[in-house]
């Protein structure tokens, strides 16, 4: 880019970013832009991005300095940063790292915050919550506070605009021998193909360790399929403790099982299941959101939540971190002294708590964008379609008369979709198709439009099982699926996807259904993923929305219409 007046952005008082899509540096910038700011809105002509806190602290995390993200942006923007743009950036980005968290060498029951100038704790003195912490000022640079506080106090020091490196330590945990296998087992049988970790793999194990050993907190994030948990896996086998690993279905906890009994020279006496059918506290034990949060009434206590404390537990995982419950970061809050590391394809939670996993479970340690991975061919170039489906005379009339809420449900459940559907998995006849979906009855007319197998939250575990493995050994053509395969689910071969339905507008749902084929294909390594959309209504200003956090990492969505008269996808 040729000086400042040939920017592609337009950088606003209110810390909002506008790029231009038409501009010959769009690419060059939005790559800049999503290591310090998140796209909030994505349509043909603008793009907009805000600048907040939580993505200066990210930025900050890894690596880049308050100089380095404003001459980023001072190049990128056509007239300029605004002084108090540029002046709330350096703030931000200077409070970050300005107060630590130590262990109190006089008491193993207080830790020590420490700030880098008396004025960060001046302006925490009046704070009525840090009070009630127990935080007290004890010199000019140092405070103190009850150790059994750690987690609350850097959730409320985060909500206050001060995040915290924290040096306080870990304790080691139970030891647990293991290592990687030098050949990796199939079917029962040795292979002898070797396994080794990929160079970004290694570079997240590393940029999760620290400088110097001192890391033990954070989140790594990677796309579904690149192997995130064999990253994992890498930490455990580096780390040598006792781990619990928590995720997010028992479709999940079987398949980190055998990974770990495949990867590493665990026993399957050392690995556990906690689940509904399986009640095994061991060495390495993986668990389900689910079970951590299950209780008997609805005002009751959190049967399984004692499960954080059944070991010496020196690592946890929080599979598909994105996703921790609620009742959970409390628990998390409870046990800052054990190491934790957060696996996720995207940081987007539609709840608002990405402070929350930033503060308790640590910040951004380790991001590749997806279309690094996808031109080194680690995962599947991945075309995006979104096909129009229109509505029927008596649908739009029906629709025309009903609320906001029923309106969209109306849309999403448009049974013209069937048909569409029917005429892409036509398309695909070689194919391994997923069909996903929201609603049960429209999943149920799926069903027979394709004479295809479905998987709902009432299918039992055994027959889940059973069909991926025919979907995986090729048996199945065509499997349609609810929400319950939104997550967590290894089905390596699937190559096209056909998305009939979603939760309104969660980019995070976007982003795991688009992840079902990204894992690497024979030939020309590519897969298609079709978003049906019923033309006219709410459901597409929905759309817009859920593709955000795709389109910011660089998918584009071409547009199809349904022709309603020859049911073809033009």
């Amino acid at each position: 880019m040729s000086g400042a007046e040939a920017g592609p952005c337009i950088t606003r008082n209110d810390r909002t970013i506008l790029l231009e899509c038409g501009h010959p540096g769009f690419e060059e910038a939005r790559t800049i832009l999503s290591g310090f700011a998140e796209l909030v809105k994505s349509p043909p002509a603008y793009h907009t991005y805000r600048i907040t806190p939580l993505s200066l602290w990210n930025a900050a995390a890894g690596g880049q300095t308050a100089a380095e993200v404003i001459e980023g942006l001072r190049r990128l923007s056509r007239w300029g940063i605004p002084s108090e743009v540029e002046g709330e950036m350096v703030l931000l980005m200077s409070r970050y790292g300005s107060l630590h968290l130590h262990a109190d060498e006089s008491d193993p029951q207080l830790v020590t915050l420490t700030a880098d100038r008396a004025s960060r704790l001046d302006e925490l003195d009046d704070s009525q919550k840090l009070k009630e912490l127990g935080l007290r000022r004890t010199g000019e640079l140092h405070s103190h506070c009850p150790k059994m506080n750690r987690g609350l106090l850097k959730q409320e020091l985060t909500r206050l605009g001060y995040p915290v490196l924290d040096y306080a330590g870990y304790r080691d945990g139970q030891m647990l021998k293991m290592a990687w296998r030098e050949t990796l087992r199939e079917t029962g049988e040795e292979s002898s193909a070797e396994f080794r970790l990929r160079d970004y793999q290694l570079e997240a194990v590393r940029k999760f360790q620290g400088t110097g050993g001192h890391g033990g907190s954070g989140v790594v994030v990677l796309p579904c399929g690149a192997g995130k948990t064999v990253v994992g896996l890498a930490v455990l086998e580096q780390l040598q403790c006792e781990t619990l690993i928590l995720t997010s279905s028992t479709t999940s906890v079987e398949q980190w099982r055998g990974e770990l009994l495949l990867r590493t020279t665990l026993s399957a006496d050392e690995v556990g299941e906690y689940t509904g059918e399986h009640r095994e506290v061991r060495p390495v034990t993986v668990t389900t959101y689910q079970m951590l949060t299950h209780r008997r009434s609805k005002g009751g206590a959190f049967v399984h939540m004692n499960l954080f404390h059944e070991r010496n537990w020196g690592l946890i995982i929080y599979d598909e971190v994105h996703l921790l419950p609620a009742p959970v970061f409390r628990a998390t809050a409870d046990i800052q002294a054990t190491r934790r590391l957060g696996l996720t394809a995207t940081l987007v939670r539609e709840d608002g708590r990405e402070g929350d996993v930033f503060s308790l479970i640590g910040p951004r340690c380790y991001d590749l964008p997806w279309k690094v991975l996808e031109r080194q061919g680690w995962i599947a170039a991945v075309d995006c379609i979104e096909v129009i489906v229109p509505m029927n005379q008596k649908l739009r009339q029906q629709y025309m008369y009903a609320g906001a809420k029923e309106q969209f449900r109306l849309a999403a459940g448009n049974k013209a979709k069937a048909q569409a559907a029917a005429q892409i998995a036509a398309a695909h006849p070689a194919a391994s198709i997923l069909v996903i979906g929201q609603y049960l009855d429209q999943l149920e007319q799926l069903e027979l439009e394709l004479a295809a197998p479905l998987i709902t939250g009432k299918t039992p575990q055994k027959e889940r099982n059973a069909l991926y493995a025919a979907f995986n050994d090729g048996k199945l053509p065509v499997l349609i699926v609810s929400k319950v395969a939104n997550f967590a689910v290894n089905l390596p071969d699937a190559s096209v996807a056909i998305e009939v339905s979603g939760a309104f507008g969660s980019r995070q749902e976007e982003a795991q259904r688009l992840g079902r084929i990204l894992r690497p294909k024979p030939g020309d390594n590519r897969a298609y993923f079709y978003t049906l959309v019923t033309g006219d209504s709410r459901e597409q200003d929905f759309a817009l929305r859920r593709r955000m956090f795709l389109t910011e990492q660089g998918y584009e969505y071409g547009v199809r219409m349904l022709d309603p008269a020859e049911g073809a996808v033009l």
